[in-house]
């Protein structure tokens, strides 16, 4: 890989809260208020979204909107396999966090044969099914489709065929079935689940580096234990969603959650995890300026954002002098 390639993804179809579309422009509000030129420096690719469908009335209780987020997912599995197959790096800001389905399968489409891994650094599990959601939003299903788990054992919904329908078709999107297997799956200070989600981590085994754990070892450390984890993984993918950071840095999200990441230590995370020169993508998720003030939530995410970068870049760097 030789460039970053920035993939913004306006959808907030998934979202329970309206106005996470909004976030990337927050992103670029804060890159202004702190004279960056991040947003000159990269080429960006938008991919679009259907959020007018919002206007329109939801036909899927257990999977809002899951017809048009499909083909939205479509779109951004297409955009994640082009830019690697270009030898780019994709940087993908995108609204709810359903989008990480489709750049897992834009990552799978275009490695097929190779293994990969995938760092969750976020408050919430987002393993639920159609047959499990206590809401209804897709956002919360991203892992569920990527690893092809409806989790029928704690079923406590009975989705329309319509639904199971395009479910499947989001668990088979890039390639047929699933995409990681969980013990290729690492969780970091998730700490806002629901029963049936408990249920099945457990069952899986899926390791969670719990905030006391975290602060006991620190961020390099931790990065170094989900390395040898995911050892056996020939690429891995890195997906931030803001909420993981505490709520007291965090009230511009949909979903806030106390006791998580404070800015420093997710800016140490990031770097020290992105320094791995088997990551292949790095996703950002779920700005939502409608409920912040002074656009706080999106300055530290920018924060974290220019870290991360910057250390994508570095390798990016290393990786050319090596080649030649």
């Amino acid at each position: 890989m030789k460039r970053i390639k920035l993939l913004e993804v306006r959808s907030e179809l998934g979202a329970g809260t309206r106005g996470a579309s909004m976030g990337i422009d927050a992103l670029r509000v804060a890159c202004l208020n702190q004279g960056s030129d991040y947003f000159r420096r990269f080429n960006s690719v938008v991919v679009p979204d259907l959020n007018h469908v919002l206007f329109d009335k939801n036909h899927f209780p257990f999977a809002k909107h899951i017809d048009s987020i499909l083909t939205v997912q479509k779109g951004i599995a297409n955009a994640v396999e082009q830019t690697l197959r270009f030898g780019e790096f994709p940087l993908v800001l995108a609204g709810d966090h359903s989008s990480a389905n489709a750049t897992i399968a834009g990552i799978k489409a275009t490695y097929p044969h190779k293994t990969l891994g995938v760092v969750w650094i976020d408050a919430h599990a987002d393993i639920h099914s159609p047959y499990t959601t206590p809401s209804g939003n897709v956002h919360g299903m991203p892992l569920a489709a990527a690893l092809g788990q409806d989790n029928l054992t704690h079923q406590r919904n009975v989705p329309e065929p319509e639904t199971e329908f395009f479910w499947r078709r989001l668990k088979d999107l890039g390639e047929p079935g699933p995409k990681l297997t969980p013990d290729h799956l690492v969780y970091v200070v998730v700490r806002d689940t629901e029963e049936q989600e408990n249920a099945i981590i457990d069952q899986l085994g899926i390791k969670n580096f719990k905030l006391p754990e975290f602060r006991t070892k620190g961020p390099r450390q931790v990065a170094r234990e989900i390395y040898e984890q995911l050892r056996f993984c020939d690429m891995v993918y890195i997906s931030f969603d803001v909420d993981s950071l505490d709520s007291r840095f965090s009230k511009g999200t949909g979903t806030p959650v106390e006791l998580g990441l404070d800015v420093p230590e997710a800016i140490a995370l990031c770097r020290a995890l992105l320094e791995n020169d088997r990551v292949v993508c790095f996703e950002m998720v779920e700005i939502n300026p409608t409920l912040d003030s002074e656009n706080t939530m999106a300055n530290n995410a920018f924060n974290i954002l220019e870290a991360a970068t910057e250390a994508i870049e570095r390798r990016l760097r290393l990786d050319e002098v090596v080649s030649r």
